[in-house]
């Protein structure tokens, strides 16, 4: 089973997410843009990994505290656009608790340096062929209540993810 623990976002959050990738499409991006479902923020990979109850109880050990969170504006990189989230000590303290109660329990996860972002677009091009007016600032502010474990499944359409 292939896991990874994110923040899930509601709809009024997502919603506004969409906004950005229409704007990017009006701005002539194209690529494979992120489902609103598949909207996430990831905390930690874990990969294949055939126990998620020993992941689910690590995610209890580690205790998510509710906390605000502030999306500061688009990134590209590569071939992928991101929404950047504002350091937060909050979050960069939970991640490390959070790693090192999954290396603790032997569970094994990416070890690439957390960088909080949300992924809106991958394989980017431009219908032109070159870099449009892409607006690089914008504010969204989110109260984040709950890390979650989710399940990745490829489906004829894409990644399938659900909340275990």
């Amino acid at each position: 089973m292939r896991l990874f623990i994110s923040i899930n976002f509601d709809d009024k959050v997502v919603n506004e997410l969409i906004n950005i990738q229409e704007e990017l499409r009006r701005c002539g991006v194209r690529g494979n843009f992120t489902k609103p479902e598949n909207l996430h923020l990831t905390l930690a990979f874990i990969g294949e990994y055939g126990n998620p109850d020993d992941v689910l109880d690590v995610i209890e050990e580690a205790a998510f505290c509710p906390m605000d969170l502030h999306f500061e504006g688009l990134e590209h990189f590569r071939d992928m656009y991101f929404a950047r989230i504002a350091d937060s000590p909050a979050l960069n303290s939970y991640v490390r608790r959070l790693r090192r109660a999954l290396s603790d329990a032997g569970i094994p996860f990416d070890k690439k340096k957390f960088r909080p972002h949300i992924t809106l677009v991958r394989k980017v091009s431009f219908a032109d062929g070159q870099l449009s007016d892409v607006p690089k600032e914008f504010a969204i502010d989110i109260s984040a209540g709950k890390a979650s474990l989710m399940s990745s499944v490829r489906g004829k359409n894409g990644m399938i993810y659900t909340e275990l």
